[in-house]
C-alpha cells in the first residue's frame, strides 16, 4: 500500500501548509507553521537540532495513518519523514536482521520481505502509514506485533541530543504501546527487524484469521497465503485504503481494546446478562482483553451510526470513525466522546483512543 500523504520533492524547501489534512489519512486537521520533507536520516537530525535552538517544539509525520491534528492545526514546524532504505545487516541461524529507514512505506517494505522469502510480519499486511510509526504504537493485527520482530530501534534523543540504539527491553513495549507514544523525546530513524527465512508464516494465533484459512490456531501455512488472507479482511472492513471509500478515510481503530480486572469485567458480565457473554482473551495478570467494537455495538452504536459534519461510524467497521467529507476535527472528536460516554454509562468501561492527537484532545 503506498503512502496516502501527499509526497512533495524531498529536495523542496520547507514552506506554508495550507492544511495538515492533505498529510493524513483522515483527510482532517489545520494548517502547520512551516513543512519541511527529509529524505537523509542526518537532515531530520540537524532540522531538530535546530529547532530545539530556537525552542520550537517539531511535529513528525510520514503517512499520517495514526495521527488525529485538530482545526487549529500546529503552530511549528512539521518535519515530513521521507527517508528510503532497505538494508540487510547480517543473515545466520537466527534468521535475516534488515534495518529499515522509518519513511518507508510499512505495507511495501511488508510486501517486499514476502518477496524475498522472509516471514514474520505476514499478518501485518495492509496496514497504512510509515515503518518509523510502527514501534510508536507497537503496531497489531490478526496477532501479530511488531515487538515480536523488532531487535532495535534507532532514535534521535532530543534530550541528550544524540543518536542512541534501543534495545528491545528498552524500547518498552506493550499493548499498543511504547515509550516512544506520548513522547516526543525520540526521533525514530531506522528500525531493525528479525525475520525468519521461510515461506511458511509464524503460528497463527488469531482465531478469526485461522478460521478464513481453515487451520487450526498454531498452525502455520504460506505467508503469502496469510498476507492475501489478511488483505481481504481488511478490505472487507475499510481498513485498506481506497481513495473512492470514504470508509477507509480514517485512523483504522481508533480506541483500543480495553483490558478489565476480574472485577470489571464481572460488572460487564452482569450488565450483559440479556445480551449474551462478550467475547473476550485472557491477558496478563488474571485480567481479561475485551473486543472495544462489541462493547460500542451493544452500548448502541451500530455500523454507520452517523455523527455530524461530515463524520460517521465506518457502515463496515464499528472501531472505525471516518471523515466523509466536508467534516471537522472537532465533529470526529465529538464523536469519539459520544460513543465513549454511551460505553462507559452502559458497562462501566472507558475506551482510550489509539491515535495520537495533535493540538486536540478527547
Amino acid at each position: 500500500m503506498p503512502d496516502v500523504s501527499a509526497d512533495p520533492p524531498a529536495t523542496a524547501p520547507a514552506a506554508h501548509a495550507s492544511s495538515l489534512g492533505a498529510y493524513t489519512t483522515l483527510r482532517l486537521g489545520g494548517p502547520a507553521d512551516t513543512l519541511t520533507p527529509v529524505s537523509e536520516t542526518d537532515e531530520a537530525v540537524a532540522m531538530m537540532r535546530s529547532a530545539a535552538r530556537k525552542g520550537y517544539r517539531v511535529l513528525v509525520l510520514s503517512g499520517g495513518s495514526n495521527v488525529v491534528i485538530g482545526d487549529a492545526g500546529f503552530p511549528g514546524p512539521v518535519l515530513l519523514m521521507r527517508t528510503r532504505g532497505v538494508t540487510e545487516v547480517e543473515r545466520d541461524h537466527r534468521g535475516v536482521l534488515l534495518r529499515v529507514a522509518a519513511g518507508e512505506p510499512w505495507d511495501e517494505f511488508v510486501a517486499r520481505t514476502l518477496a524475498g522469502g522472509l516471514s514474520g510480519l505476514e499478518a501485518l499486511s495492509g496496514i497504512p502509514g510509515s515503518v518509523g510509526a510502527t514501534p510508536i504504537q507497537n503496531v497489531g493485527a490478526y496477532g501479530q506485533e511488531v515487538a515480536q520482530t523488532i531487535e532495535a530501534v534507532h532514535v534521535y534523543d532530543r534530550v541528550d541530543d544524540e543518536v542512541k540504539v534501543l534495545s528491545l527491553p528498552e524500547c518498552g513495549f506493550a499493548y499498543r504501546s511504547s515509550i516512544f507514544k506520548h513522547n516526543d523525546r525520540w526521533l525514530v530513524l531506522e528500525v531493525d527487524f528479525r525475520l525468519a527465512v521461510s515461506a511458511a508464516s509464524a503460528p497463527i494465533r488469531y482465531a478469526e484469521l485461522a478460521r478464513h484459512l481453515g487451520v487450526e490456531a498454531g498452525e502455520r501455512v504460506a505467508a503469502e497465503r496469510v498476507r492475501d488472507t489478511v488483505l481481504k479482511l481488511r478490505a472487507g472492513k475499510g481498513m485498506v485504503l481506497d481513495p473512492d471509500d470514504p470508509d477507509t478515510r480514517s485512523v483504522g481503530s481508533f480506541f483500543t481494546n480495553p483490558v478489565l480486572s476480574a472485577q470489571e469485567w464481572a460488572t460487564v458480565q452482569d450488565r450483559l446478562a440479556d445480551a449474551g457473554e462478550p467475547p473476550s482473551w485472557p491477558a496478563p495478570n488474571g485480567t481479561v482483553k475485551v473486543p472495544a467494537a462489541w462493547l460500542i455495538e451493544k452500548a448502541g452504536f451500530t455500523k454507520g451510526y452517523a455523527g455530524r459534519d461530515g463524520v460517521a461510524i465506518s457502515a463496515k467497521h464499528t472501531l472505525a470513525l471516518t471523515h466523509r467529507g466536508g467534516g471537522t476535527t472537532a465533529a470526529l472528536l465529538d464523536l469519539a466522546r459520544e460513543i465513549r460516554d454511551g460505553v462507559r454509562d452502559r458497562f462501566g468501561v472507558v475506551l482510550h483512543p489509539e491515535p495520537v492527537l495533535v493540538n486536540c484532545s478527547l
